[in-house]
């Protein structure tokens, strides 16, 4: 009897490590899961951080358009190569447009002087990094403009934040966060036009 009782007392002993092992164990489970959260939301913000910077720090179409097509590519897993960028004076209610079947993405020159003389650098490197992503998608033939723009919002949004200027500009019109281009509204098509050189420069498509 005493050796039974030595056995069940042991196998207690054993039920109340293992009750201690899972408890010991689930509790490194929360802290595991705890800790992964907080590293998933340091990175989102790193990450975030990063690509704000990179839009701050734009200097010219040609970066910002590298810049499109990578996170593109990285989003959406789209690539194309070969666009012209072309500058006309366009009316205000017009941002940009491309031309179906083409390779052309027109972007209408007196918004972003507009933009570039009356608000910041970060404005209008926002502002054309978000017309940039909108035609380009636009490129590859998607041609509802709701599912475009829908396209450029999440993929904006997942970059820099919804608190950042240019996911505001995703969602929203450019006029309602610009009362400025009110103030010039012109409905006037110029025949003149500029074709920005170098653009595109990266014209070989992503080894995956």
């Amino acid at each position: 009897m005493l050796q039974g009782n030595i056995i069940v007392n042991c196998t207690l002993s054993k039920d109340i490590d293992y009750d201690n092992q899972d408890r010991e164990f689930n509790d490194n489970e929360n802290t595991n899961s705890a800790e992964e959260a907080q590293s998933i939301v340091t990175n989102k913000k790193q990450q975030q951080e990063y690509y704000r910077h990179k839009i701050l720090h734009l200097n010219d179409f040609n970066e910002a358009f590298e810049l499109v097509k990578s996170t593109v590519e990285a989003r959406y897993k789209m690539h194309r190569a070969g666009l012209s960028l072309v500058l006309q004076v366009m009316p205000t209610n017009l941002g940009a447009y491309h031309v179906l079947g083409s390779n052309l993405i027109i972007a209408n020159k007196r918004i972003l002087d507009i933009i570039k003389k009356y608000k910041s650098s970060e404005e209008y490197n926002s502002y054309l990094f978000m017309v940039l992503v909108h035609e380009y998608l636009h490129s590859f033939g998607i041609i509802d403009e709701l599912q475009v723009r829908k396209m450029t919002y999440t993929l904006i949004a997942s970059l820099v934040g919804e608190d950042h200027m240019a996911t505001s500009m995703a969602r929203y019109h450019p006029w309602s966060l610009f009362p400025e281009l009110n103030l010039f509204h012109n409905n006037s098509f110029e025949q003149k036009f500029e074709i920005v050189r170098n653009f595109d420069k990266t014209t070989q498509s992503y080894i995956g």
